[in-house]
């Protein structure tokens, strides 16, 4: 007896010490009504984008029900070292970022600490003097004062007039390059040189996307009187045991860290020595802790939020957002006529949403939540199918590939 009571420890131990590596319970396809042999057609799709040589290395998650269905890697997370993608690489997921920062605000909506319709400046009086760029040049811009406060919602869903340096579509893009946001060193010193920008169009009138969240990160600052990274750490990673990430990557696990590649001027992938956008430095204390394209995750990490998202904001008896909360951020809030890149594509008050499936022409059911961050990782949730998909990769130009709307399809196709 006792002798079986000791080998039943062994094994629990075993089973126990298996199961945390694992983000979220395990469960044959066919058990979650997804076909096994369909779903395999995702791997020879994502598996045909390394071989020939459009990525170095991919991960991908499917998780239907709450239960992972399907998790795999392949190729090489750096292409010098020959360093293979794992379960556990660590990417760096820029613009998802910004659906966590949206959750930190929305968190503080519910703590009663500030109001979507609240004017930024209650919080941040230091973009008091904002204008909007109306003609001319970056040298000698014609400005116009604002005709409505900028609010906490307009932030949310990127109506409020701020941009990126990397569209270069008008001055005001050379006005934001000039400013190297990235590398003022706090958020600050970021919003010391945000507040000398303009707005490319009145507060509210249409959608662009833009530094809207690294604003939002001062305003949880300011609103907790916390910290940005502790608040987003303290009341979101660590409650939801996304122990991989963060705004930094600790020295322990910089060998798991995938480096960004992009092609040759031959067409072979090499690695991109230096980070040029939006400031994910791994070295703790470099540039700023960026609310809208900061952070490092892993694949499994970030299937625990998104699942925590379509739980309607709790995931192992741990609450992060209430019920209601997630449903008003799941509607689209966008005026009338705007859009997010696409007509088929809404906003929310976190990330982007598919409104429009015809349109799209793609089988991904209307209401689903997505977003993706500037080198090449992904991720959707559909509510109706109860199904999330995460591609990541770490390549330059974003989504140069169209990796992304295969993706989709390859595991929509596969659903009973």
């Amino acid at each position: 007896m006792k002798t079986r009571l000791i080998l039943a420890s062994i094994l629990l131990a075993g089973a126990l010490s298996s199961h945390a590596a694992i983000p979220l319970p395990v469960s044959p396809p066919a058990d979650q009504q997804v076909d096994p042999e369909q779903l395999k057609r995702m791997h020879d799709l994502v598996k045909s984008y390394i071989t020939d040589g459009k990525h170095a290395g991919a991960a991908a998650m499917v998780v239907r029900n709450g239960k992972i269905i399907d998790w795999q890697t392949w190729g090489k997370a750096d292409i010098d070292s020959g360093e293979h993608v794992s379960k556990d690489t660590i990417f760096r997921i820029y613009s998802m970022t910004k659906v966590i920062t949206s959750t930190a605000v929305l968190q503080l909506f519910e703590q009663n600490k500030l109001l979507l319709t609240q004017p930024v400046t209650d919080f941040i009086p230091e973009l008091q003097d904002l204008k909007v760029f109306t003609g001319g040049s970056a040298e000698d811009p014609e400005l116009a004062d604002l005709k409505t406060p900028i609010t906490i919602r307009m932030l949310l869903n990127h109506t409020a007039g701020f941009t990126y340096a990397f569209f270069k579509e008008s001055p005001v893009h050379e006005l934001y390059e000039n400013a190297d946001l990235w590398n003022t060193g706090s958020l600050d010193d970021f919003l010391e040189s945000a507040a000398r920008l303009p707005l490319l169009a009145q507060p509210g009138k249409a959608y662009h996307y833009g530094i809207s969240d690294d604003i939002l990160a001062i305003v949880v600052q300011r609103a907790s009187g916390i910290p940005f990274e502790d608040y987003i750490a303290r009341y979101i990673t660590e409650p939801l045991k996304m122990r991989d990430t963060a705004f930094h990557v600790s020295e322990d696990k910089l060998h798991r860290l995938a480096s960004i590649h992009k092609h040759d001027e031959d067409g072979g992938l090499m690695v991109v020595e230096e980070d040029k956008y939006i400031g994910a430095f791994a070295e703790k204390g470099r540039g700023v802790p960026s609310g809208g394209g900061g952070m490092f995750s892993t694949i499994g990490d970030y299937a625990r939020f998104a699942q925590c998202l379509l739980n309607g904001g709790e995931l192992d008896g741990v609450r992060i957002l209430g019920r209601k909360t997630i449903e008003l951020a799941m509607q689209n809030s966008l005026p009338e006529g705007a859009y997010a890149f696409s007509p088929t594509q809404g906003w929310g008050l976190m990330s982007g949403l598919r409104i429009d499936m015809p349109g799209a022409l793609e089988p991904v059911s209307e209401g689903t939540c997505t977003w993706s961050g500037a080198a090449s990782t992904h991720f959707f949730a559909d509510p109706d199918e109860i199904l999330i998909g995460l591609i990541f990769t770490q390549h330059f130009p974003y989504d140069e590939h169209q990796l992304f709307t295969r993706f989709r399809i390859s595991i929509y196709q596969a659903l009973n």
